[in-house]
């Protein structure tokens, strides 16, 4: 993954390109309008997808000149940023910016988000508030997110430097095949595994995260459903790793305890059954798990074969 730590790059012609920003918001009246405001300083079109507010979120985002689309019930950022994404690609736009609703990303920073895309250089682009760390972010919320990076990076294949940044900017590859499983927010890591799975470029700019308002949730609660959907994510995309991993792990183990085991036989001349049930236990459950891995990896492989193979019948 390439990182753009500055802006200097050379910029291509803003204007004249197609861009769509996709807005998931829930209960956000009281920052969405001034988001909206100034995003439409650009030539672009905004949509807000109004994730079953129980306010003014979706009035508020009308009367500001954003195309709104309302789901009757708060599903979930992972439901409300596929709604918006397949609205949004309806009109093939040249680029897809994701934005949070909350005020906490720069509008103005749109144009160093986007670049990359419009100059060919990446598929996904993601806004990064510690390449330059210019962000005043509060201790555990740094801290929340560097495990929350490594599990990530370490688990997708595709390391960066914030996995839980909202301000990311998509091309028409990405766009097109992106649709996520998460209905949480989990749903920008799972951008990680998807990039991997498709060979997407990725590639991070520096942006200023502000923290305008109280955390409207517990972060450690909204950090360990991030780590839930992690785990969910590796059990989906990464079976082989999910399961073999621990399997070996189990049956390492196993052969451990039997190492005891035939040494205690041999200095006392009887079977510690205890321990040989242990033995026995851990070995039978780790290879049954590195088989589950190895089983589910392959169903995997012929899964995604089959869908590329009727991929290329349906283009030809």
């Amino acid at each position: 993954m390439e990182k753009q730590p500055g802006s200097s790059q050379q910029q291509p012609d803003f204007s004249q390109r197609r861009i769509t920003v996709v807005i998931p918001a829930y209960n956000e009246a009281r920052f969405i309008g001034s988001v909206i405001l100034q995003l439409l300083k650009h030539p672009l079109q905004v949509l807000v997808v109004d994730d079953g507010s129980e306010d003014e979120t979706a009035e508020i985002a009308r009367a500001a000149g954003a195309e709104v689309i309302s789901l009757p019930t708060n599903q979930g950022k992972g439901t409300a940023l596929n709604t918006g994404l397949a609205q949004a690609s309806q009109s093939h736009p040249d680029a897809i910016v994701l934005i949070d609703a909350d005020g906490q990303h720069l509008p103005e920073e749109l144009l160093q988000v986007v670049t990359p895309i419009l100059a060919n250089q990446a598929d996904i682009v993601i806004g990064s508030r510690y390449l330059l760390n210019t962000s005043k972010t509060p201790t555990h919320r740094r801290f929340g997110h560097k495990v929350l990076n490594f599990i990530t990076s370490l688990f997708s294949g595709v390391a960066v430097s914030d996995s839980q940044s909202g301000y990311r900017a998509l091309g028409p590859k990405a766009y097109q095949i992106l649709a996520f499983s998460s209905k949480g927010f989990s749903v920008e890591s799972e951008m990680q595994f998807l990039a991997s799975e498709f060979g997407l470029r990725v590639v991070e700019v520096p942006v200023t995260i502000q923290y305008l308002d109280k955390e409207k949730r517990s972060p450690w609660k909204q950090g360990a459903s991030v780590l839930n959907g992690i785990v969910s994510l590796t059990s989906l995309y990464r079976p082989l790793l999910f399961f073999s991993v621990p399997g070996i792990i189990s049956l390492l183990g196993g052969l451990i305890w039997g190492v005891v085991v035939i040494n205690r036989y041999r200095i006392y001349g009887e079977l510690a059954v205890g321990y040989a049930m242990i033995c026995v236990l851990l070995c039978l459950f780790g290879l049954n798990l590195f088989s589950t891995g190895i089983t589910l990896h392959t169903v995997r492989a012929l899964f995604l074969e089959h869908l590329s193979h009727r991929e290329s019948q349906n283009r030809s």
